[in-house]
């Protein structure tokens, strides 16, 4: 059982709140007694010379020589006229010496009342101890700011997942592994930039707020502009926009930034999100998925240096090519029908039910081949694989085939059962897509609240001609997810949503 502040009371040396709350009371009274002898606890801009890291992996470079750091003290031994800490900053811990012959009384008298999670800043020479631990000793040391809560109990730490996920900060200080996370997410989104700025794409911003909630099957937050009166949404996804300034003449285009959907919360699903959104002229959904390959593998190699991972056991090889499976044929070949020869709602509603899944009155045929497909084919897409061809009813956004105009050119990519990576061929005939957004607000009004919205103006850009286009989204947390091996999409957000505390 873990308590509200966050001590793992597995151990048998348990803090209970008592004990907490003295040791809180006690640091108060050391603030004070700091501020009546003229020290200011939380001190000014201090310049450090090296990092932790840096002296740890350099040793030989600095021996002897004066060097300063500034960290979190995390350890603490030592007493009488001298003693041994350990100072945590951004890189490393490294240890530190300090005596008071070195310090004089008045910094050693501040060093003997520091307490676990106080930040300092030191100066000293840099030796090895007896034991080979390289070490700082100290000549001169300064009170950065006091810390008025003891961090989590050393051998314990911060285990409880759901205060992990909400005192993020505190989870970073006592689990290092947690930020070597998130700079690996640093490092992976930047792949992805300069993956996309090689070949030519432009990097844009477009708006968060918007009056029509478009671009996805999503149900939107809304807020309101007070001064012009109006409500807005939220965006789900900024694809109408994209494809707005490919209308507008830019041929290559790229967004990463946040969505938002009012939807549930799951180990893949957030309702605030990163996503990566890219809109190519004069191309298809073939083209889209040589993207996709490349840019995932590129991205692997680049951080990784190899593109065959290991997610939670499993072993996945992110080296082209990945397999190309019509939706039809994957649906057939997992659940054993087929929907060439089911051709309408009723005949494959009635052999859905067999299956032992439900059928919705307004579902039409590609709803119903939908609902197969996840159910029957999804977990078992453990490789990337590219599910292409979906239906019409559920890609209102999508440029129907030639030759089976009930099928969209769209794909979608899997891999560890998980829903990567969503693309078409883009529509741009605006007399289709009006007809599309009205088919979207009947199924709204009859309760859908994730259909498609009418967008009069983005129908109006697309009268004035948009030309062939490929798009392409990618979903940039569960790309993270999977390349870090990590279980939650909390694992990899620095602030996920949670709900309150009571």
């Amino acid at each position: 059982m873990t308590n509200k502040k966050g001590f793992d009371r597995t151990e048998s040396a348990e803090i209970n709140e008592k004990t907490y709350n003295e040791l809180i009371q006690v640091r108060r009274e050391k603030l004070k007694d700091l501020k009546q002898t003229g020290v200011n606890p939380f001190g000014q801009r201090f310049e450090f010379t090296h990092r932790a890291k840096q002296l740890l992996d350099n040793y030989e470079d600095y021996e002897d020589k004066e060097v300063s750091l500034a960290g979190r003290m995390m350890a603490k031994r030592g007493h009488g006229k001298a003693g041994f800490a350990n100072v945590q900053d951004g890189t490393a811990q490294v240890q530190i010496y300090s005596r008071l012959n070195d310090l004089g009384e008045e910094q050693y008298e501040i060093y003997k009342g520091l307490d676990i999670g106080d930040i300092v800043g030191v100066r000293g020479t840099l030796f090895k101890t007896r034991m080979g631990e390289v070490t700082v000793a100290v000549k001169e040391l300064t009170l950065l700011a006091k810390s008025l809560r003891p961090l989590p109990e050393k051998w314990h730490g911060l285990k409880d997942v759901d205060l992990r996920y909400r005192q993020r900060y505190l989870d970073l200080i006592v689990n290092p592994e947690v930020k070597d996370t998130f700079v690996i997410r640093s490092k992976i989104v930047r792949a992805i930039r300069n993956f996309l700025v090689h070949r030519g794409f432009l990097e844009v911003e477009t708006p968060m707020m918007h009056p029509i909630a478009g671009g996805a099957a999503a149900r939107p937050f809304t807020t309101h502009h007070n001064a012009l009166d109006m409500d807005l949404f939220l965006r789900i996804a900024p694809e109408l926009y994209l494809k707005r300034l490919i209308v507008g003449g830019f041929d290559k285009v790229f967004e990463i930034n946040r969505n938002f959907r009012n939807e549930g919360i799951s180990t893949r699903h957030n309702p605030e999100f990163t996503m990566l959104e890219l809109y190519q002229a004069y191309a298809d959904y073939n083209d889209m998925m040589d993207i996709t390959e490349g840019l995932i593998a590129s991205v692997a190699e680049d951080v990784f240096g190899e593109a065959n991972i290991n997610y939670q056991g499993q072993e996945i090889n992110l080296n082209s090519p990945w397999e190309r499976l019509p939706m039809l044929e994957a649906v057939k070949r997992y659940s054993g029908l087929d929907f060439e020869v089911l051709t309408n709602a009723d005949t494959a509603g009635n052999a859905v039910k067999k299956l032992g899944l439900e059928v919705e009155k307004s579902d039409g045929w590609g709803d119903i081949l939908n609902k197969v497909f996840e159910e029957k084919v999804e977990p078992n897409l453990i490789q990337p694989t590219f599910i292409t061809d979906y239906p019409v009813e559920i890609s209102p956004l999508a440029k129907k085939k030639e030759d089976q105009p009930q099928l969209t050119y769209r794909f979608e990519l899997f891999i560890n059962g998980w829903e990567m990576a969503n693309a078409f061929s883009e529509l741009n005939d605006p007399l289709d897509q009006r007809e599309r957004f009205s088919r979207q607000l009947d199924k709204r009004k009859s309760g859908d609240d994730e259909a498609h919205m009418m967008d009069e103006d983005y129908i109006t850009a697309l009268e004035y001609g948009m030309p062939p286009t490929g798009g392409l989204g990618i979903g940039v947390d569960r790309l993270i997810m999977l390349l870090t091996d990590s279980p939650s999409i909390r694992d990899v957000i620095l602030f996920p949503l949670m709900r309150p505390r009571v």
